[in-house]
């Protein structure tokens, strides 16, 4: 049977989801302590890949397994796993169902904390004073009008189409916590924080919002803003359409 595996992390410590010839991800450890526990090879498929740093609020996976599993699979699989990786729920989907191909749409947010807080440290982007978000915001509300965003896409990626289409981009503050959140149905590598990193300038004065639309329309990275760091960056959402699960 195939079964979905909704999980999260805290990406500080790993290279990134996938499995990398010099260094540790979150795919790997997931891989073999699975291994271990059910006594079989697994393998498992994301519905996307976060880099170095980024964490996961929720991400799914798919897996192939056909014995029965014994016990509380999910107390037993997060006492295997390290403390920053933790198996929130399995759920049984039609046989064909894929972690990747099937998503409808992702959901990101990006933290920004404007005043020093131990509580998020490397949980969140440190500014000392705050950028103007009416202006973030209505540049933001641009994106949702163009699809081609190679301009946001890091260099030399191999990918078939730039185009994504993006239903949700906005800011919100909460004291002195900034919140961006984004959705659409696919994302490019390094996008959303390219993004970040481009409204923050025209939050900042750097920019304006009319350069947003020249920028999209260059389709050229080197236009865009630098790319936010890595540890504000989080995704919160995966969705499906309903006929991929199963009754439980």
């Amino acid at each position: 049977m195939r079964y979905f595996l909704e999980i999260a992390y805290n990406g500080t410590n790993y290279c990134g989801w996938q499995i990398q010839p010099n260094a540790i991800s979150v795919q790997e450890v997931l891989e073999r302590k699975m291994s271990i526990l059910l006594q079989k090879e697994i393998k498992v498929h994301a519905a996307g890949r976060t880099d170095a740093g980024v964490h996961a609020k929720q991400l799914y996976v798919h897996f192939d397994y056909e014995a029965q599993f014994e016990g509380n699979f999910i107390y037993k699989i997060n006492s295997f796993l390290p403390s920053d990786i933790s198996v929130i729920a399995i759920h049984s989907v039609v046989d064909d169902a894929h972690a990747r191909f099937n998503a409808i749409a992702r959901e990101y947010e990006y933290l920004i904390s404007v005043k020093k807080n131990v509580f998020l440290e490397g949980l969140s982007y440190q500014l000392y004073h705050a950028p103007d978000i009416l202006k973030m915001n209505e540049a933001a509300s641009i994106l949702l009008k163009y699809q081609d965003f190679q301009c946001f896409s890091r260099s030399n990626t191999d990918v078939k189409t730039y185009f994504c289409d993006i239903n949700k981009a906005y800011w919100e503050r909460e004291g002195d916590l900034l919140k961006f959140t984004i959705q659409a149905d696919r994302f490019l590598r390094n996008m959303v924080r390219a993004i970040v990193g481009t409204l923050l300038n025209i939050g900042f004065g750097k920019s304006t919002i009319e350069d947003l639309h020249n920028i999209i329309a260059s389709k050229d990275r080197r236009e865009a803003g630098t790319s936010a760091p890595a540890h504000g960056l989080y995704l919160t959402k995966v969705e499906y359409p309903e006929d991929v699960f199963l009754r439980d």
